[in-house]
């Protein structure tokens, strides 16, 4: 990611992060699957066996939910960073591991709580496949799911899990911010590796990682209540205690290996993307500078 000086337009994050989960979305469904069931299926199981139920084109159900919650959480999420980013350092180039922490952090909130509508239809689409008929949602697309809550359920719903969420958020994107970021200043100035795709990509990896880690006990409650009916018993405590008492503390890290499998090529993808997008808005935005300039100096 670009310095705080150079502005980055808000839509960046949003879009790379779109263009990266048509690629995860499978694995996504996958760990949404395994955080809802409370079972001890291996991930490659899961995703075998609904492969082969389903069809394989149903790995991708759902991912019109994934769009929308890029859409709106991830260019939050980035869009904030970069604007708080800029307002906090000023004209300094080098931001410290405290103020990319503190920026990220903020950030990570406030874009948990505007993303949340798409999160709670975003696990009821994945989690469907693992339930059975009769406590499936069967939203054919994002927009409809919305639609359907709102007039069924209320509006009330689409607080469900936003606690979690915006805990799970702010994880998130502190523990991919700061790492990507120190990752990257170390990549530069500790090696002979210059600032392209290769350190892009090692970087996303490292983040990809402790993100992972980091991120899984909020993400497993998240996931759990918000796959529950607005009728069901989906409280926070409730579901920890439940968990607790039936599969012991190591729930809190059901899916890890899915969650980083689709993770950490997901931020590599992003981060990648992001950097690519961003060459290309500089070189647009330079180009017409450039044509004003010499606009002007017709005129």
């Amino acid at each position: 990611m670009g310095s705080p000086k150079q502005k980055q337009p808000f839509w960046l994050g949003g879009a790379a992060a779109s263009m990266a989960v048509c690629f995860t979305h499978p694995l996504d469904q996958t760990k949404y699957r395994m955080q809802v069931l409370k079972s001890r299926t291996p991930m490659f199981s899961s995703l075998y066996r609904f492969a082969m139920r389903d069809g394989i084109p149903s790995l991708w159900s759902g991912l019109s939910a994934s769009i929308l919650r890029q859409s709106t959480y991830s260019t939050a999420r980035f869009g904030l960073y970069n604007f708080f980013s800029r307002k906090f350092h000023g004209s300094s180039t080098k931001p410290t591991t405290t103020s990319t922490i503190v920026c990220a952090g903020v950030a990570g909130g406030l874009a948990g709580m505007i993303g949340n509508p798409a999160e709670v239809v975003l696990v009821r689409m994945c989690a469907d496949g693992a339930k059975p008929p009769a406590e499936q949602f069967r939203y054919p697309n994002a927009l409809v799911g919305l639609i359907r809550i709102w007039r069924d359920e209320g509006v009330m719903v689409f607080g469900r899990g936003l606690s979690a969420n915006v805990v799970r958020s702010v994880l998130m994107n502190v523990a991919q911010i700061a790492p990507y970021a120190a990752a990257k200043r170390a990549l530069l100035s500790r090696t002979d590796l210059k600032d392209d795709i290769r350190t892009h990509a090692i970087a996303s990896l490292c983040a990809g990682t402790v993100a992972t880690t980091v991120c899984a006990p909020a993400d497993v409650l998240k996931s759990r209540i918000q796959a529950a009916s607005a009728m069901g018993s989906g409280g926070l405590m409730h579901v920890i205690r439940d968990g607790l008492s039936k599969e012991g503390p190591a729930f809190l890290m059901k899916g890890w290996t899915p969650a980083w499998l689709r993770l950490t090529p997901h931020t590599v993808l992003t981060f990648v993307f992001m950097e690519k997008l961003l060459e290309v808005s500089t070189m647009v935005a330079t180009k017409r500078s450039a044509q004003k300039e010499e606009t002007r100096a017709i005129v």
